[in-house]
């Protein structure tokens, strides 16, 4: 009986020494974090409200509108190859999002203008606009609400309105919600989560299925670790992906004929948030826009990244966005 009280104190005693570390970990690299969010960006003031952004690359100018779980370091994630084939490419983070406050009216519509309005601060007259995810509702009504300022049209894995759809909204995850009642609450559920199950925050958080990584190239697995990585600390975000959830699974149709710029719309088969039939009609929708799909690759479209900007390359020209 002793020996067996010695064991289960021994057993305890690792399991606090164990936690300990663990949490100290965890605090390290929550500084780490957000050192980065908050030295890698700029705020400015415009008559929409704070806006943070965040500049990389030269060249013709590229409007980066992240999707759920963003902010300006995942548009600059998504964007890190525009910006090495010569684009300054130009990533916010949306409302909700980091140091981008949540205004009163967070609607597709007001996301659009405050968009107009970063660029009038930036004095940008044009831009190519490249928006992902839930990235499109806002990237859409901008092309239909500033015509004038919109020089071409990227949407990857778009979350957009698809008649007959269950409420006109994109398809969640199985297991998303449970994710967001606990491990996007605080940033250590998250961290743990990250560390422990990572290929289960693939599956609903990214929208891929894991088991795309065992034959995936060196580049997309670290891309997909970064973009997995980036959402850390997630209390920074919780706003807007609360304000994600309510935006794309009530989606409305918009008038995407009139829609002029140059478009590309590009999805997977296997995405797991279902953007691959809602990307192929909203293309139908626009006029002259172009639908690229695979059959694999899920929400971040792994094993395609070259071709995807191969794609985008011919749409800028075509624009002759040079």
């Amino acid at each position: 009986m002793r020996n067996r009280r010695k064991a289960w104190v021994s057993i305890a005693c690792l399991a606090a020494l164990l936690g300990i570390a663990a949490y100290a970990t965890y605090r390290h690299d929550l500084g780490i974090a957000r050192q980065r969010i908050t030295q890698g960006s700029k705020l400015v003031q415009t008559p929409c409200g704070v806006i943070e952004y965040a500049v990389q690359g030269q060249g013709p100018a590229v409007l980066v509108i992240h999707g759920a779980g963003g902010g300006y370091d995942q548009g600059l994630l998504m964007s890190r190859s525009l910006a090495a084939q010569g684009y300054r490419t130009i990533a916010m983070s949306r409302f909700g999002y980091l140091r981008t406050p949540m205004p009163p009216d967070a609607s597709p519509d007001a996301q659009a203008d405050a968009h107009v309005c970063l660029l009038d601060a930036l004095k940008v007259n044009r831009v190519v606009v490249f928006g992902a995810s839930a990235g499109a509702p806002s990237s859409l009504q901008l092309a239909i609400r500033h015509p004038d300022r919109v020089a071409a049209l990227i949407l990857l894995v778009p979350a957009t309105y698809l008649p007959g759809a269950n409420g006109a909204g994109t398809r969640v995850p199985r297991g998303l919600q449970i994710i967001l009642d606990t491990a996007l609450r605080w940033d250590f559920p998250f961290w743990a989560a990250s560390h422990i199950a990572r290929s289960t925050l693939i599956r609903t958080m990214l929208g891929t299925p894991p088991e795309l990584l065992e034959s995936a190239t060196a580049e997309d697995r670290a891309q997909i670790s970064a973009m997995l990585d980036a959402i850390f600390p997630v209390t920074g975000r919780r706003a807007g992906l609360i304000n994600e959830a309510r935006v794309t699974t009530t989606l409305q149709r918009y008038p995407l004929e009139q829609i002029r710029a140059p478009t590309l719309l590009v999805s997977a088969q296997d995405d797991l948030y279902g953007t691959y039939e809602r990307a192929k009609y909203t293309a139908a929708e626009i006029p002259g826009a172009r639908f690229v799909g695979y059959p694999t690759g899920g929400h971040l479209l792994v094993g395609h990244s070259r071709d995807v900007l191969t794609e985008i390359g011919t749409l800028l020209r075509t624009a002759q966005v040079q």
